[in-house]
């Protein structure tokens, strides 16, 4: 398959937008990357829009124009947006279109941990005590692997306070007060051992990429980022996401679903974890962006805690990791989560990050999202 380029990034910051339509929002990050890649929505052959909470991205098309362009809408839980790369290379890189759009955007309403009574038949107070699913998987995942691999407290709190000082230098990030590790680790429990400032919050915001063919891509920009190769993967039987009563014991024999992604994502871009640069990590927690650097093969199981304390993966170590703050610091609004990570590479890339630039504008970088119960999606964008 030709290789894609993407020639234009945009969004709309990550935060809480009281009374601003999830569709304005959307279009607002649209025309960003457009603007960026000097086009206008006419000019677009077709769009993949990816959301949670917007039963149709789609929409946006009456604020963007009615152009009658080819739409469609993609939910795949946190790795949509993986999905939505994967619809746009196939449509390039099968001759259906040459230049298009994607997009994603989501709205969730305020509280991380909370449950609805009609929703879920349980208190408010159920969420607020770290009782809801999520956190709960979550914490319990981290835990085994604290438990198997010797990874610290120390380790998850340094985590966090990476991507709150990452998030400061992020004009787009919800969170930008940097946390110290110690106000981390003192903070309320919600599931051991993860406490309040180690977890993202969904939140509001919207992404969006123009892609094209790589062949045309010298027409519109002297920087072209190439997405190399998208791969997704859901969990196989015996992996901790199953939830049997065997899992925890098969879960040591059977690889997660980062690990099959990125293995075909890595293959099918014919490059090597080694040779990754930058990294953009799904840290829905502080545990998730610790295991998923060795998911995805930029570390072994148990090296984390030295890789972490020797600065490695901050803005001017050997392996920059969630240069843009991450989930912690961004939120997640799931649509829109993913083609942030990707706009994030493609700025460094391009060397237009700013205070966050990383030295050197990276060669290869690789983006990573997980959605319990688990699907996974690796893209691995080169210069």
């Amino acid at each position: 398959m030709p290789d894609v380029a993407i020639i234009g990034t945009g969004i709309h910051r990550f935060g809480r937008f009281p009374g601003k339509p999830a569709l304005s929002i959307a279009a607002e990050a649209a025309r960003d990357a457009l603007a960026d890649a000097g086009l206008t929505w006419a000019d677009m052959q077709f769009a993949v829009g990816g959301s949670y909470e917007v039963d149709q991205p789609d929409a946006v098309v009456a604020e963007l124009g009615l152009t009658g362009v080819q739409f469609t809408n993609v939910y795949n839980g946190c790795a949509t947006a993986g999905s939505a790369l994967a619809l746009a290379r196939q449509t390039i890189g099968q001759g259906e279109h040459e230049i298009g759009l994607i997009l994603g955007v989501d709205k969730h309403d305020p509280g991380a941990f909370t449950a609805e009574p009609e929703d879920y038949a349980c208190p408010p107070w159920y969420g607020e005590m770290g009782l809801f699913l999520t956190p709960k998987f979550f914490g319990m995942k981290i835990n085994r692997y604290m438990h198997d691999h010797g990874i610290t407290h120390e380790t998850l709190a340094a985590v966090a306070e990476k991507n709150y000082r990452n998030g400061a230098l992020n004009p787009n990030a919800h969170r930008r007060t940097p946390l110290p590790a110690e106000k981390i680790l003192g903070a309320r429990m919600v599931n051991y051992p993860l406490t309040q400032y180690m977890f993202c919050s969904p939140n509001e915001g919207a992404a969006a990429l123009v892609v094209c063919s790589a062949d045309v891509a010298h027409r519109y920009t002297d920087k072209p980022v190439y997405l190399r190769s998208v791969a997704t993967r859901t969990r196989r039987y015996g992996a901790f996401e199953v939830h049997t009563p065997s899992a925890s014991v098969a879960a040591d024999h059977v690889p997660a679903p980062t690990v099959d992604a990125a293995r075909a994502a890595f293959e099918a871009a014919g490059v090597d974890p080694a040779d990754v640069a930058i990294a953009q990590l799904q840290d829905t927690d502080a545990g998730a962006e610790v295991i998923h650097l060795a998911e995805v093969g930029l570390c072994a199981d148990g090296e984390q805690n030295e890789l972490i304390a020797s600065g490695a993966t901050e803005i001017g170590g050997r392996l920059p990791v969630n240069t843009d703050g991450g989930l912690i610091a961004n939120g997640e609004p799931v649509g829109a989560s993913g083609l942030r990570q990707v706009r994030e590479l493609v700025l460094q890339m391009r060397g237009r990050a700013g205070e966050r630039q990383v030295p050197g504008e990276p060669r290869v970088g690789v983006a990573q999202l997980y959605g319990a119960p688990g699907v996974a999606a690796v893209s691995v964008l080169s210069t």
